[in-house]
């Protein structure tokens, strides 16, 4: 089975974001098992076991940053990371709401929520050309 998300060969290589993408990935999936309780933090109470989801998401992590380090399963890394990014993105929001009354971590977790844009956009662009 092979993924398409676009014509291959447009635009620049992906090889150094590839690698940039699985190197941060893999750092920031091993840290959900190393340190948990940051991640457990922005996890909204509703989801329930909020240790259950920081490994999961960490597992997500792992899983992509190996998908994206293999050129055969490039693109279907570079889609899963951005799929990724999609989905955890409400914790960045409910972070958001979380530090709204300290003007000082309103600052930073709105600060981060245009961060995952570019991140979004790489991992897309990893997709479409996987080279």
């Amino acid at each position: 089975m092979t993924f398409s998300p676009g014509k291959r060969g447009r635009g620049r290589s992906t090889t150094p974001r590839a690698l940039f993408m699985s190197g941060l990935l893999g750092f920031a999936g091993t840290m959900h098992f190393i340190r948990p309780q940051p991640f457990d933090s922005i996890v909204p109470p509703s989801l329930g076991n909020r240790r259950a989801w920081t490994y999961a998401s960490g597992v997500a992590e792992i899983g992509c940053a190996a998908l994206l380090a293999v050129p055969a399963t490039r693109r279907l890394g570079g889609a899963a990371t951005a799929a990724l990014m999609v989905a955890v993105y409400p914790a960045n929001i409910y972070t958001v709401v979380k530090h709204w009354k300290s003007p000082m971590g309103r600052a930073i977790a709105l600060a981060r929520l245009p961060l995952q844009i570019p991140l979004v956009q790489m991992s897309w662009a990893i997709a479409r050309n996987g080279d």
